[in-house]
């Protein structure tokens, strides 16, 4: 087969995985086709089947001893950042009066949330309470004691 079929098989497959992103799979097959592609280049001389063993060879081998790490890798940037964007802890500062049970609205780093109130004592507008949990929009605080 011709080299620039592999390349160009390569380039599809990695333009396939940016257009696709999450599994990282297409990545060892691409990168497979264009070391294939560049070894026959040169004029190597592989039988056909010997260039599919060798894509194949190629994609497996990388697929199965660089994506567990690749993927741990991404995986603890997304846990640090999610750290980092962590709220409970945090101290806000109510907008209204809530009682207990009740919703109402909260400010916090600038910005104005959906607050609930999860203690058992009434809060008043302008007091700072803790948040304890945050779901979606909504952060469930108590009063800072």
């Amino acid at each position: 087969m011709a080299w620039w079929i592999w390349v160009l098989i390569g380039l599809l497959l990695l333009g396939a995985e940016m257009a696709f992103p999450g599994g990282i799979v297409l990545l060892f097959f691409g990168a497979a086709a264009l070391i294939v592609g560049l070894l026959v280049a040169p004029g190597l001389d592989v039988p056909i089947w010997g260039e599919f063993a060798l894509f194949s060879l190629l994609s497996l081998v990388s697929l199965y001893s660089l994506r567990g790490p690749i993927q741990r890798r991404l995986k603890r940037g997304d846990a640090a950042a999610a750290d980092i964007d962590s709220l409970r802890g945090e101290v806000a500062v109510l907008a209204q009066d809530l009682g207990p049970g009740a919703n109402g609205k909260a400010e916090l780093r600038g910005t104005t949330w959906s607050a609930h109130n999860v203690g058992d004592t009434p809060l008043a507008a302008g007091q700072s309470c803790v948040v304890e949990r945050v779901e979606g929009l909504t952060l469930f605080v108590k009063g800072n004691s």
